[in-house]
């Protein structure tokens, strides 16, 4: 299994890198667009775009109903499974979309935002206004979607999502003890520690990467550890949590649109 260290570099290759980069700037209007409107960066949304889909170039070939039908039947979630395929014939009911282009993981994840059914029914947008939630080949719709489960999820465009920092390795078990660690959420929210001002880490010794002290903002943070490096995040990671509940991928997506960016 690999580390969180290990995934991001595996995952952020060169090429995924600068091929985020050509897409940040090729959709560039459209991502300023929906931007504004969700409150959401273009470069956080390319980044959760990049990798859910490879930046569209999968959004599943199975078809949704049958998949989940399986699912529901062989018993393991059975409940879980029984309400998406429940969701899913609603969507084309509805008319979002038809029924053979209805098409996604094995596991029912759809689109190039790979949402499940209960989730596009509760998320997914319009964004060009031709009266489907297209997910699959709308570029609007996809990017808005993506802005959207964010925003509806905690993301605040008055921030950021964090900062790699320094924190001495003989330190950290004096840190989590003092800022107590979390005790309720999936496994990732479990392993942050609860939220500190900022003035709080900076007096417990937190520092940038520079060495330099932490902003003066009326902020609070929560530590991660991933066993080489430490982060302070905010708010906007446990939305990026929301969309995949582990560090591999909220940092990943982090850590990619940093990237682009720079």
């Amino acid at each position: 299994m690999l580390t969180v260290d290990q995934y991001v570099a595996r995952r952020l290759t060169r090429t995924f890198v600068r091929t985020a980069r050509e897409m940040n700037s090729r959709h560039q209007a459209l991502l300023k667009k929906v931007s504004a409107e969700y409150g959401v960066p273009p470069r956080i949304i390319v980044a959760v775009w990049g990798l859910e889909s490879n930046f569209g170039r999968f959004s599943g070939v199975r078809p949704t109903v049958q998949a989940l039908a399986t699912l529901a039947w062989e018993g393991r979630r059975g409940a879980f499974f029984r309400g998406e395929l429940l969701d899913a014939l609603e969507i084309v009911d509805r008319g979002y979309i038809d029924l053979d282009a209805l098409k996604g993981s094995w596991a029912g994840a759809m689109g190039q935002t790979q949402f499940m059914p209960s989730s596009y029914l509760k998320w997914a947008q319009d964004f060009d206004a031709d009266g489907r939630r297209d997910i699959w080949r709308s570029n609007g719709d996809v990017f808005a979607s993506i802005a959207n489960y964010l925003r509806e999820h905690g993301w605040s465009k008055e921030t950021t999502w964090g900062r790699e920092v320094k924190v001495a390795a003989s330190a950290l078990d004096r840190l989590r003890e003092t800022a107590g660690m979390r005790t309720q959420g999936c496994r990732a929210v479990r392993e942050m520690t609860e939220r500190l001002p900022l003035a709080k880490w900076q007096s417990l010794g937190v520092r940038t990467l520079t060495g330099a002290a932490l902003p003066k903002a009326p902020m609070e943070a929560s530590l991660i550890h991933t066993g080489q490096r430490a982060f302070l995040v905010y708010g906007n990671y446990d939305a990026l949590l929301e969309y995949n509940c582990a560090h591999t991928y909220a940092l990943a997506v982090a850590l990619l649109s940093e990237r682009i960016a720079a």
